[in-house]
Order: C-alpha cells, then sequence, then structure tokens
C-alpha cells in the first residue's frame, strides 16, 4: 500500500454510500425542467449534483454586480429533495465583460498570437485582472454557502490546462526562474547556454520557449530542453497558483468542506504530483477512446489515487454514452458504462458521477451524452443503464468507502521523464513515454497484480516489485532508494532511454545509465535507433519476442543476459539483463519490445515475489483488490469480453452485488462484460 506523506493521505467528504450523480446545468433550462429533472433523478439514484462549473457570466454579470438568485434557487432545491452538491467556483471561463475590459485577461498562444474573447480555458494564470475577480468570486460563494445543507464539497475551476506566452507571462516566469536558480550563472549552467551562443547576461534577456524563440515544428522541439523543461514546471505552478488562491478564499469562509479540481488522468501539460499535497482529495474525468485497451483508464484511476497516498478519489466525470469532442464519437455498448464504473470503484474511486445530468440544447457539447436527453425520457436505454447501476451502487452502499488498495508493486509515474523524453532531439522521436509507460503497467496487471502509480519522490519501503520504464530524468536521492529496494530482496525493473538526463535535462558526464548503472550493473556506450518496421528479434529462452525504436547495445558489468539480439552486428548480445543486488534484482531491458515480450519479462519479476495472481490466465479478466478500514478484503473480477468466462474460486466469499455464496475451487461465471464484488472470508 503507498505510504502517505505529510498532510498528503487526503480527506474525502463524508458520505454513507458512493456519491452517484453528476454535472447538472439547470440554469440553461428554465425552472418548469428542473421539477422533471428531479423527479428522474429519484428514479435513477442520482443523489449527487456538480452545479456552477461554468456559471461566471450568470452569478457576475457586471464587474461590480453579482447575482445569486438562480444559483441559490439550485442549492436550496437540491437540499429539498435530499441531494448534495459539489459546488463550482465557476473560473474557468471568462465571461465576456471580463474579456471585453481587460483584454490581458487573454490568453497569448504558443505562436505568439493575442486571442480575443471566446472558447474556455482561455485565462491568462499571470494576469491580476483574472486572478482578482476569480479570487474574489470564489470567496463571494463561500461567504454564502457554506454551511447550506447541500454543500458537499467545492470544485475549483474546471480541467485547468493550457499555458500562456504573454508578456506579464515571460516577467512572471523570470520571477519563478529567480526563485528556482538563484543566480544567472546557476541558470547558465542548468540550461547549457555556451551552446549556441545563448549565455545570459540580465534576467530580462531570458523569453518564454515558443514557436517564435526557441522552438520549430511546433512545442516538442525544442534548441534548449532546459528552458522548455523549466517553462513547463513554471505552468504547473502558476495554474497552481490560481487555484491555491480560490481554496484560500474559500477557507476565509469555509474550513472545513473538503476542496478539490477535477484532473485529467495522464495529461501531459501539468505535473499532478506537484498538486497533490494541495488537494483535499483527487478527483478526475475519464474519457478515454472507447478503443482503448481497459488499462488505459485503469491506468489513469491508479495514477489519480496515487496522487494523494493511495487514499480514495472521486470519478468526477465519465460520460453515460457518447462524446462530442471527437472526429468520430463510438457509442457505449449495453453493458460498458456498469462496467467502466464499477472499474473506477475497483481502482479507488469513492463517487461516480457524470457528465452530464441533462443533455444541452445548444453549443458544441449538444450531442454529448447525457443521462437526460433532449426529449426528458425515462425509457431510453443509456436512462435504464444508469437506474440499474444506481441500484447496485445503492445495494453497495458504504462497503468500499475509504478502502485502500495493499499493492506490493509500484509503478513510478514521472512527468519531467515525460518533457525530457519527448522534448529531446534523439535517440527517437518514436518512444513515447505514455506508451511504454502503459505497456509495463498492463503487463503487470493482466499478470494480476494491483500496482500503485507513484512519483519518484514516494517511499518505496512497502513495495516487493518497482517498475521504473523510460525513467529518462534521475533526481535527487532515487537511484540510493531503488537500490535498498533490490538490497531488502526486491526487484526493480528499468528500460531503455532511463538515467540519461538530470533534472535540467543535461546528459550525465557518465556512462549510460548514469547514476542507475551500479544498480543495472551494465554500460551502454552506443544505441541504435530504427524506423517502426525494423524488427530485430530478442531471444527469451523459450519465447523470442520482437523489439523495435531503440536497441542499446549492453556490455554487462556484473548483470547476466537473459535476453540477446538476433540481428544485426550486435547479434548475440545483452537486450534484457538482470544483475544480482544484495538479496534482490535489478532488471534492464534495452529495447522495445512487444506485448508478448514484456508481459514475460514482467510475469517472471513478479513471480519471483508470488505476485502472478490466481486468475492470470484469462487474460481478459481483470482483478482489483481493495481492504475497507475494518479489514475487510474486497477482490474486484472484471470481465472484459462479450462471452462469459467460467472461472475456479480462489477463495471463500460472497458476492456483495447479488448476496451468492462462493465456494474456494468452487465455479465462478462471470457474464459477458461482468462484474462480481467478493468480500473475501
Amino acid at each position: 500500500m503507498t505510504a502517505p506523506r505529510p498532510g498528503d493521505d487526503g480527506r474525502l467528504p463524508h458520505t454513507d454510500g458512493i456519491p452517484y450523480g453528476g454535472d447538472y446545468n439547470p440554469e440553461q433550462w428554465p425552472e418548469e425542467v428542473w421539477d422533471e429533472d428531479h423527479r428522474l433523478f429519484a428514479r435513477a439514484g442520482i443523489d449527487t449534483l456538480t452545479v456552477g462549473v461554468f456559471s461566471w457570466s450568470l452569478i457576475q454579470p457586471a464587474e461590480d454586480t453579482y447575482d445569486f438568485t438562480v444559483l441559490d434557487r439550485v442549492l436550496d432545491r437540491a437540499a429539498a429533495e435530499g441531494r448534495r452538491v459539489c459546488l463550482a467556483t465557476g473560473t474557468a471561463a471568462l465571461p465576456p465583460w471580463l474579456a471585453k475590459r481587460h483584454p490581458e485577461v487573454n490568453r497569448t498562444d504558443f505562436e505568439g498570437r493575442r486571442h480575443r474573447y471566446g472558447q474556455r480555458h482561455n485565462f491568462c494564470p499571470s494576469s491580476p485582472a483574472y486572478r482578482r475577480p476569480a479570487t474574489a468570486l470564489a470567496g463571494r460563494l463561500a461567504e454564502r454557502h457554506a454551511g447550506h445543507p447541500a454543500l458537499l464539497a467545492w470544485h475549483v475551476n474546471n480541467e485547468y490546462g493550457g499555458a500562456c506566452y504573454c508578456d506579464l507571462c515571460a516577467e512572471a516566469f523570470r520571477t519563478w526562474l529567480r526563485e528556482r536558480h538563484g543566480t544567472l550563472d546557476a541558470l547558465n549552467d542548468a540550461w547549457w547556454t555556451t551552446f549556441w551562443s545563448h549565455r545570459y547576461t540580465d534576467w530580462d534577456q531570458v523569453e518564454p520557449p515558443s514557436a517564435l524563440t526557441e522552438h520549430w515544428r511546433g512545442p516538442d522541439h525544442t534548441a534548449f530542453q532546459g528552458l522548455t523543461l523549466d517553462y513547463h514546471r513554471f505552468t504547473t505552478d502558476a495554474l497552481l497558483g490560481c487555484f491555491l488562491a480560490e481554496k484560500e478564499a474559500i477557507r476565509a469562509h469555509d474550513p472545513d468542506t473538503p476542496v478539490t479540481t477535477n484532473f485529467m488522468g495522464m495529461f501531459r501539460p501539468l505535473d499532478y504530483h506537484r498538486w497533490a499535497p494541495h488537494l483535499d482529495f483527487a478527483s478526475w474525468d475519464s474519457y478515454p477512446p472507447l478503443d482503448a485497451p481497459p488499462t488505459a483508464p485503469a491506468l489513469a484511476h491508479d495514477l489519480t489515487r496515487g496522487l494523494k497516498g493511495g487514499a480514495p478519489f472521486w470519478l468526477m466525470e465519465q460520460t453515460p454514452s457518447t462524446t462530442a469532442c471527437r472526429d468520430v464519437n463510438p457509442l457505449r455498448r449495453p453493458g460498458e458504462l456498469r462496467l467502466a464504473t464499477l472499474q473506477a470503484v475497483a481502482h479507488g474511486a469513492d463517487a461516480a458521477l457524470y457528465f452530464q445530468m441533462r443533455a444541452s440544447r445548444g453549443a458544441c457539447e449538444k450531442y454529448h451524452g447525457a443521462v437526460i436527453g433532449h426529449a426528458g425520457r425515462a425509457d431510453t436505454r443509456v436512462f435504464r443503464e444508469v437506474a440499474e447501476l444506481g441500484e447496485e451502487l445503492r445495494t453497495l452502499g458504504g462497503a468500499t468507502l475509504g478502502a485502500r488498495t495493499p499493492a506490493r508493486t509500484a509503478l513510478l509515474f514521472d512527468w519531467d521523464s515525460w518533457w525530457a523524453l519527448e522534448t529531446s532531439d534523439g535517440p527517437s522521436r518514436l518512444v513515447r513515454y505514455q506508451d511504454t509507460v502503459h505497456a509495463y503497467y498492463r503487463a503487470a496487471r493482466e499478470a494480476g497484480a494491483d500496482v500503485d502509480v507513484v512519483p519518484v519522490t514516494a517511499d518505496l519501503t512497502p513495495y516487493a516489485v518497482v517498475l521504473a520504464p523510460v525513467l529518462h530524468m534521475v533526481k535527487d536521492d532515487l537511484p540510493a532508494r531503488l537500490e535498498a529496494v533490490a538490497a531488502r530482496g526486491g526487484t526493480v525493473l528499468a528500460t531503455f532511454l532511463s538515467g540519461r538526463v538530470d533534472e535540467h535535462g543535461r546528459a550525465f558526464p557518465t556512462d549510460v545509465p548514469g547514476p542507475l548503472a551500479p544498480l543495472t550493473g551494465i554500460r551502454i556506450d552506443e544505441w541504435d535507433a530504427r524506423r517502426e518496421e525494423v524488427v530485430n528479434p530478442v531471444h527469451l529462452g523459450g519465447l523470442t519476442a520482437d523489439a523495435r525504436l531503440v536497441f542499446e547495445l549492453v556490455q554487462p558489468r556484473g548483470a547476466e543476459p537473459v535476453g540477446t539480439y538476433g540481428a544485426d552486428f550486435y547479434a548475440g548480445t545483452p537486450a534484457v539483463t538482470r544483475h544480482r543486488v544484495g538479496e534482490g534484482e535489478a532488471w534492464y531491458v534495452a529495447t522495445a519490445l512487444d506485448r508478448p515480450g514484456v508481459d514475460h519479462v514482467v510475469r517472471r519479476v513478479l513471480a519471483r515475489h508470488d505476485l502472478v495472481g490466481p486468475y492470470a490466465g484469462h487474460r481478459t479478466v481483470e482483478t482489483a483488490t481493495r481492504v475497507a478500514p475494518d479489514g475487510t478484503r474486497l477482490l474486484f473480477l472484471l470481465n472484459h469480453a462479450s462471452e462469459p468466462v467460467r472461472l475456479t474460486a480462489h477463495a471463500t466469499a460472497t458476492d456483495l452485488l447479488t448476496g451468492e455464496h462462493v465456494e474456494r475451487d468452487g465455479p465462478l461465471t462471470l457474464g459477458p462484460l461482468g462484474v462480481t464484488v467478493l468480500r473475501l472470508q
């Protein structure tokens, strides 16, 4: 189980069961429609509403005018109906009057264009003309609604994202750099500015990295990786500053109600680990492509759970049927909504909410899925599935609330490595951080291991296995902590392109893999990058796997070969190695193996610690374990196939959804897209 960091284990809103509902925008509809909405909410088991997400222009129609009439009625009506509210501050989209009166609140984009009013996420995070009214609005809302009987949680802004490159951000960036680096000499050294005559002699000479300065062919092509890395970090902190200002304004009037903002899973622009200590609880919006493997949302769930030291999170948004933002928006098939929702609960969600409760009639989300469609019917398939799921969640009650995941496998996820890898010129721009991380996560999950997805700063002592794919950047004392995992008997697995750069994106002045070399027992002098169609077979005992993209030429320095290349001038040299370290091992995979190859290596690592699950032979069956605060162990079995799966139960248990008793070694059948929640005895 992830060890909570001080002040980082979070506090969730108090509920007796899983909050169920989602984004509700009654201000888009006349009040007679509200009556029908609440009648349908009751039929669907909806007890929680997220309101006010985009209400700024309604609440504050002019700079000196606030009108809470509609929002007051929304909250009062929710309370009268026995429903709770997650109240948003409404600051994610500017009102038109603010952009007109203060044009500097509009963002300047990567190409240097100052935008006019439009869309959302359209504010400059460094603009006092944005921060002042946004903070004031949050404070006014808290002053008015703190203690309201419907209030369950505060929802600051919405899906923070995007960057600004205006003069205000440039000056704020320079201030941020002074605080980070201290002196120009330190900055010049960090960014290696003797290259291309870039040595700075005054802070005012520093410009944000954009299409007008250091970038070409888009945001991933930069002449100075250290500069671009720091701008990613600055943007994260600038937007975090907006969140903290609103949270502080709320806390001035409401010291107790939990505060969150909704994240977006594996969202590259923002380092959520830098935000995590400042959230009372984590939440995220799950919109995976519907053709993505089930381990894709599972990885994002586990990443979100890891933000608060393993504490449960809220699933703040998901679609009940279809999205609208993609070129093609497939429909969820019957049973997929139930499966996706219970998968979130299996991975630590203590709330299951939708976007949206009633479909909008206009604008870009009018065809986005909704619990209640434009016609307001209760006899649609989607509404029936939502209502049936609501009944199941009521049956589940509070059994999962506060439950933790007893994982002994950790996967390191690092935004700095992500940014550094994908903005690097060489060895290969075809290597994608998220894809490689997912490959190793999927292998562990499909082998039946519970996985904590944690930052590189996490306490690693609870784990038997630590997976560190493409750990491109290595910082601080991480090598020593990884060595300690192996020394006490654990296993560490690293991959190609790991241990390459320091925190500033500078190559280590030593053999690759840099500070990881003593742990891995190897030396790498050369690497070969090829197009995706070039395949080099890797022989792994009884398995031959395909390898692509990057082929590092490994020289063992204490490690033993486990797999070897089968082609090119380096045929017969190590592609996968294992190094004995103390009582444990360190594995290194020097190339991008195909799925069977990754599965083979990961299962060998997990098997050493008896972490391959009892249902690992069923690829479509996902397992996840949660341990309730009273010590009750819950095992979720999820069938991602459209055909039934017949299993042999590994333990005596009771299915919490049906009440049926399951005997150890007895038959256990999961229907198509079926889910069983077993209370183990």
